[in-house]
């Protein structure tokens, strides 16, 4: 075979160039036998790009005289694959000024652009010039549409965005109208403070008004009924972002209507589809895709093992989970985090703990995720001295900044006692997200210091973020606490008539145990029988009323609708005893008494503990050991 000849197999079939160094040997041919075809350098311009060699493809493209489509696409593929989205647009428009045409494999990298800018009018005055070019039926590009708009709805639902428009009013009474200009910005009263650091120099007051943008998945909706064709990847982008979205119905429909399409389900659908399951606490439903994968050989995927592991440990089978997670031949961190925060939600604090730090020995670099998943355990291990290190390593990498990690931060603080310490934290956050509202307001709450929570929620309510069932909970505890009989009900009312929430267990339990604690027995007893199935908890909590105000009467009908849940139920037996005894009513604690050691009912003995020198030694009722 000649040079010529393989000279021209090599242009013919690029795919067989299969490294830089022979890329650079077919450049160094066309220099000798053909240096000015333009179409023989749109070529090796593509060939360079699919090596990311943007510097090589630029000399190439810029001693072009009238660059052919070919070049243009593969320029705006590198520039996109470099990072240079804005670059990639100015290119594409140059394109557009020269009277070329683009045909449909520039548009996918051209949309990529768009949604990492997380430009929507951008993207879809891309669209518009899509459908005007009649490309709006092609495959490929209306993947990388429905892909586009899926992500730009990502971006708005974790923001909770609206479109802010303003009239900028000048010192000298001039009015100046910023004419179709919108500005993002997070949903809170920050969006003042983010235009005053604007305007402050400017000397400029301004009157913003507020309307909310439209859901974005009906643009996704759109193109994807349009389409002539659809291969997996259109599926699949429909299916995840109707299950981002809570589309939960409609998702699951898509995947029945995908195998009447005659399209099997991949590894992307079942792990899109998995935390639907997992959302439902359905196990059944779960294990049903956990068999589909392993008969098609999708149960060695990293993604689906991560998402079996959350689906498995949402629904409380953290044996399963671990199970899952122990044969995964692949770690990413998807999976060590999905194991970390399955532990950690079932109560396993040490469990998540270990994984943690065999995650840190795998070379597996945590991400913001991991420590918002790792924190509660130090929280509820009241584990101060792993925090601090945790809270370093945070500061270390830098994720200190993080509003999720913050909020984790807010939360192990105030439970371990550093209520000071959580406070400082939560005010140097930029945005508060309702997790952090919360974790501080709780905080107080437990320290008992209702002022400050109580305030904490009005201010929150004043800056519109609206409170949700647990900082409803929060803000009741602080009540009950320090006794706050008119504000408690007026909360309480107020989640049904003002925030459409049906108050809870918890709540109904904070408002049973405020008027435990102020006496009013009577209305908690007719408060926890208006329930709709009242729970051991509340009933306990109203007969440890009952027993410190003496109140015999009403601790035997508590103590009776407790027995005809649990007959055998320890804590019922000895509070009603303690409440006799009060009484002074010594034939009923002795009858009581001979009742629990016929049924064999014991007291368990009592422990606690304290983290004393970075150790936490339990401490049980009689022990001397520790002295």
């Amino acid at each position: 075979m000649t040079a010529q000849t393989i000279f021209r197999t090599l242009l013919d079939r690029p795919n067989i160039i299969s490294s830089k160094y022979q890329a650079k040997q077919l450049h160094a041919q066309i220099l000798k036998l053909e240096p000015s075809s333009p179409i023989h350098l749109s070529r090796l311009i593509s060939i360079y790009s699919n090596f990311n060699l943007l510097h090589e493809s630029l000399l190439l493209f810029n001693a072009l005289h009238s660059p052919p489509v070919l070049a243009y696409k593969s320029i705006i593929r590198c520039y996109v694959a470099n990072g240079l989205l804005v670059q990639s647009v100015a290119l594409f428009l140059q394109m557009r000024a020269s009277g070329k045409k683009p045909d449909h494999h520039v548009f996918p990298s051209l949309l990529k652009s768009c949604a990492l800018l997380s430009d929507l009018k951008l993207g879809e005055s891309i669209h518009g010039c899509i459908i005007r070019l009649g490309m709006d039926f092609d495959l490929y590009t209306c993947n990388a549409l429905m892909n586009m708009y899926g992500k730009f709805q990502k971006v708005f639902a974790a923001m909770d965005s609206f479109s802010i428009k303003f009239r900028i009013e000048s010192a000298h009474d001039q009015n100046v109208t910023l004419n179709q200009t919108s500005y993002i910005f997070p949903k809170t009263n920050a969006n003042s403070t983010i235009l005053d650091q604007c305007y402050r120099k400017r000397n400029c007051s301004y009157m913003v008004e507020v309307d909310r943008r439209g859901s974005i998945m009906d643009s996704v909706k759109k193109v994807f009924e349009k389409m002539l064709k659809r291969d997996v990847v259109s599926w699949n982008t429909v299916i995840a972002g109707n299950a981002e979205n809570g589309k939960y119905e409609e998702a699951l429909m898509l995947v029945r209507e995908m195998r009447n399409d005659n399209l099997k389900p991949d590894s992307f659908t079942l792990s899109s589809v998995l935390p639907i399951f997992a959302e439902y606490v359905d196990l059944h439903k779960g294990k049903e895709i956990h068999g589909y994968a392993m008969r098609h050989g999708f149960d060695n995927d990293v993604f689906i093992g991560s998402s079996l592991v959350g689906m498995y440990a949402k629904c409380a089978r953290v044996e399963d989970a671990l199970q899952v997670f122990n044969i995964l031949p692949q770690r990413d961190s998807i999976s060590w985090n999905s194991i970390i925060a399955g532990c950690v939600q079932n109560g396993l604090f040490d469990e998540g703990l270990r994984f943690f730090h065999q995650m840190l020995k795998a070379k597996v670099k945590p991400v913001p995720v991991s420590f918002s998943s790792i924190m509660p355990a130090c929280a509820n291990l009241i584990a101060l001295h792993l925090g601090k290190q945790l809270h370093g390593f945070i500061i270390r990498v830098g994720y200190d900044d993080n509003m999720f990690v913050s909020s984790s931060l807010v939360d192990m603080y105030a439970k371990c006692g550093y209520i000071k310490v959580a406070r400082w934290i939560f005010d140097r956050m930029d945005v508060h997200d309702m997790v952090s509202w919360t974790a501080i307001i709780m905080g107080y709450a437990l320290h008992g210091q209702a002022c400050h929570a109580v305030s904490l929620f009005e201010q929150m309510e004043m800056e519109g973020v609206r409170p949700n069932y647990v900082a409803f909970v929060a803000v009741l505890t602080a009540c009950s606490h320090a006794g706050m009989m008119n504000e408690a009900w007026r909360y309480f009312n107020s989640m049904t008539q003002n925030y459409g929430i049906v108050p809870g267990l918890e709540h109904y339990a904070c408002m049973a145990d405020l008027l435990g604690r102020a006496g009013k027995l009577d209305e908690a007893f007719e408060l926890i029988s208006s329930m709709h199935r009242p729970v051991e908890g509340i009933w306990l909590s109203l007969l440890s009323a009952c027993r410190v105000h003496k109140n015999v009467d009403l601790a035997e009908k508590v103590a009776e609708k407790i027995f005809e849940v649990d007959p055998e139920n320890t804590g019922a037996y000895i509070l009603l005893s303690n409440t006799y005894a009060a009484g002074q009513r010594w034939k009923d604690v002795a009858k009581l008494q001979y009742l629990m050691r016929n049924k064999g009912i014991k007291k368990s003995p009592a422990f606690s503990w304290i983290e004393v020198k970075n150790k936490a030694p339990a401490f049980v009722s009689g022990d001397k050991s520790h002295l």
